[in-house]
């Protein structure tokens, strides 16, 4: 890649539609998706924070958030049957994963390089961290469901149980908090969530 082209890159987020296999009520693009990420890996590192009185560090779980498809520029969005359809394709996957972070990474200044890998795919360092960011794109992915649910979808009504069931077993207590005291709320309407707030 040529040489400063990495943020020129990032503004290709959007144009990377997200449930390639599903027919969709709604399209989602990367960039959409990896806000709600990063505003969800926030929440959950504020629930470890404030409820569990843990001590992560939020504002770095809201950047690796917000970060963490950014590969996907390069890999497109392949969908997670097929991703994990084999520990073959998924140790292939990972390779082209490495690949496609280098290539991003040659598009920052040198000097730069070393703040931004460690954004780009998930490190031994940063290994915590990492279980909430996954959490975060699972919960991303169950909002999805049931929005798409929601509007009378089905084709969205599997994947909203099987993703359900892949948050509880991620064992994170902070996200079942979340799914405990804030996903009821999208399943309302605007005007019910009106309601509710003017109750308040």
């Amino acid at each position: 890649m040529k040489s400063n082209h990495f943020f020129a890159m990032l503004s290709r987020m959007k144009y990377i539609n997200r449930w390639g296999l599903m027919r969709n009520t709604i399209k989602e693009n990367i960039s959409e998706h990896s806000l709600e990420v990063g505003f969800i890996a926030h929440a959950l590192g504020v629930i470890n924070n404030e409820v569990y009185h843990g001590n992560l560090d939020a504002q770095r779980l809201a950047l690796l958030g917000i970060f963490h498809d950014v590969t996907e520029i390069i890999t497109g969005d392949m969908p997670t049957p097929v991703k994990y359809y084999s520990p073959v394709i998924r140790g292939a996957y990972k390779e082209v994963e490495k690949v496609a972070r280098d290539e991003l990474l040659d598009g920052l200044l040198p000097q730069m390089q070393d703040v931004y890998r460690p954004l780009l795919l998930e490190t031994a360092e940063e290994e915590e961290l990492w279980k909430y960011v996954k959490a975060a794109d699972k919960l991303s992915a169950l909002i999805k469901c049931i929005e798409e649910t929601q509007m009378g979808n089905l084709d969205f009504a599997q994947a909203k149980e099987s993703t359900k069931k892949a948050v509880h077993s991620l064992n994170l207590p902070e996200a079942e908090y979340f799914m405990e005291q804030f996903l009821p709320a999208y399943n309302l309407t605007l005007d019910e969530s009106n309601q509710n707030m003017e109750m308040n």
